[in-house]
């Protein structure tokens, strides 16, 4: 039906006239799809074919970090096909296991016959994906995408954008009866995880408005997808134990408070035999700079000169890949100071680190940390976010001592935190206001003492006001 009638046609000196009247009975016909509005989550992945062909397409996948002390480190995704496809090649990526023979002995063997399989990247169910080393994103043949080849590495947004994403590309063969350009269906099951670093729920895949790329040759021209959907994944409650661990130390007292016994969790066979109930010994601060196989002489030689009670068997280890000493350094009556100390005493080398720590009560007063750079995060409440300057954002594996005698190195960095006393009045270093409340490293919660040092040597729970401590000190104490 036209949108208006056009009558009285007339021709003078080479132009044409025409009257036309809008049709009050046109209807404007929208051959639009309306889509789910994307989400906001921890991270996003979006899913967005790039090109389609009747038995195959192009898709790229991208991952993006949304959380402000979020992160990924070396980063692994799965997802689970549908309806038998494979992997034919990737860009920005690649998967564990190529497994041709689930091809050549399954439908797709069967239906495509003269494909050569020993060159598909994947022919799994459920493949397992990981980002390229930095020494691939130039290479042309496997790399040149935006965002990929870092290691594995999706840093948070607020320690540097760019560096918040990864992407890849892969080409997907399809099978019967889905056999032209439009017919399109996204991997289902998504998970992702890191080294190290929280755990992420993903929910399934959401059609969403086509994605919008800028073009790749350098235009202002917007190119999109042919189609696109969302996949949310939030940090998820941690079910069982952390990764990491803390422990609290103090120059008014000798002691230090290690790590929980079994932080990590314990091993379920141990020799020699150790209790993974027994608290955790009291050690002397040395202690701290070794492997803890190599605690026990000191922790025993420091309770017996303590008169600390040696429990038989001794606690166990608390098995953490990285601790964190947090140590009050000073108080006075304008301020007070902490330092931190990073140990890395697992095999895996972290690359632009940071550690976020909340603080209730002595967050207000933070004035600077020296060797690391401290940014306060927006939207987290008494939250400080710190990471290395430039050299010393690198935290090292633990390596070997200088013989074969002496015991393991970790990789190690520190810095000391200052703090005034202006904005936090009445604030008790003493009683344990100078120690965070949780603390993160790379994104993951780690594992608190339950006790602060205290002024008198001895040690208070953290669950408890300080005068009722001190009236029942004796309940408190560890032996």
């Amino acid at each position: 039906m036209p949108q208006a009638f056009c009558y009285n046609v007339a021709f003078a000196e080479g132009f044409m006239e025409v009257c036309c009247k809008k049709d009050p009975k046109f209807v404007t016909v929208v051959n639009a799809t309306k889509f789910l509005p994307r989400q906001e989550g921890d991270l996003t992945i979006s899913y967005d074919v790039t090109q389609a062909f009747e038995s195959n397409y192009w898709a790229q996948v991208t991952i993006s970090n949304e959380n402000p002390i979020g992160r990924l480190d070396y980063w692994k995704l799965s997802w689970e096909w549908q309806r038998g496809e494979f992997i034919q090649a990737m860009k920005g990526a690649e998967t564990l296991e190529q497994s041709q023979s689930d091809c050549i002995d399954g439908a797709a063997g069967a239906f495509y016959q003269s494909m050569d399989f020993s060159t598909v990247m994947s022919c799994e169910k459920v493949p397992t994906i990981v980002d390229l080393s930095q020494y691939q994103a130039n290479n042309t043949a496997v790399g040149k995408i935006q965002y990929c080849c870092r290691n594995g590495t999706i840093l948070p947004p607020i320690i540097d954008p760019s560096k918040s994403k990864s992407a890849f590309q892969l080409q997907v063969y399809k099978l019967p009866p889905d056999l032209n350009r439009t017919t399109l269906f996204p991997p289902l099951n998504w998970k992702i995880n890191g080294i190290l670093n929280p755990d992420y729920q993903c929910g399934q895949p959401r059609r969403v408005d086509p994605t919008e790329f800028p073009d790749p040759s350098g235009t202002q021209r917007t190119l999109s997808a042919i189609a696109s959907w969302q996949i949310v994944c939030n940090i998820s409650t941690k079910i069982g134990k952390p990764r990491c661990c803390v422990s609290f130390s103090a120059y008014f007292n000798e002691s230090v408070i290690p790590c929980q016994t079994c932080a990590c969790g314990c091993p379920s066979s141990i020799k020699p035999a150790c209790s993974p109930k027994e608290p955790a010994m009291l050690l002397p601060s040395s202690a701290l700079l070794v492997p803890f196989q190599n605690r026990t002489a000191k922790a025993i030689a420091w309770a017996r000169m303590q008169h600390f009670p040696i429990p038989q068997p001794l606690p166990c280890g608390d098995y953490c890949g990285v601790s964190v000493n947090w140590h009050v350094y000073s108080d006075y009556s304008k301020g007070w100071s902490a330092r931190l100390t990073l140990f890395n005493w697992g095999a895996t080398e972290f690359a632009n680190w940071f550690v976020a720590v909340e603080m209730d009560k002595a967050f207000a007063g933070y004035q600077d940390v020296y060797s690391f750079n401290g940014t306060k995060v927006p939207g987290l409440k008494n939250t400080l976010l710190m990471q290395g300057n430039e050299g010393l954002n690198y935290l090292n594996a633990e390596t070997n001592g200088s013989t074969p005698y002496d015991p393991r190195i970790p990789g190690k960095q520190q810095s000391v935190i200052s703090f005034t006393k202006k904005l936090t009045p009445g604030i008790d270093i003493v009683a344990g206001d100078g120690y965070p409340t949780k603390l993160f490293f790379n994104g993951e919660e780690c594992s608190l003492p339950d006790f602060f040092p205290s002024g008198a040597g001895h040690v208070v729970s953290r669950n408890f006001p300080l005068l009722l401590v001190a009236s029942m000190f004796f309940f408190l104490v560890i032996l």
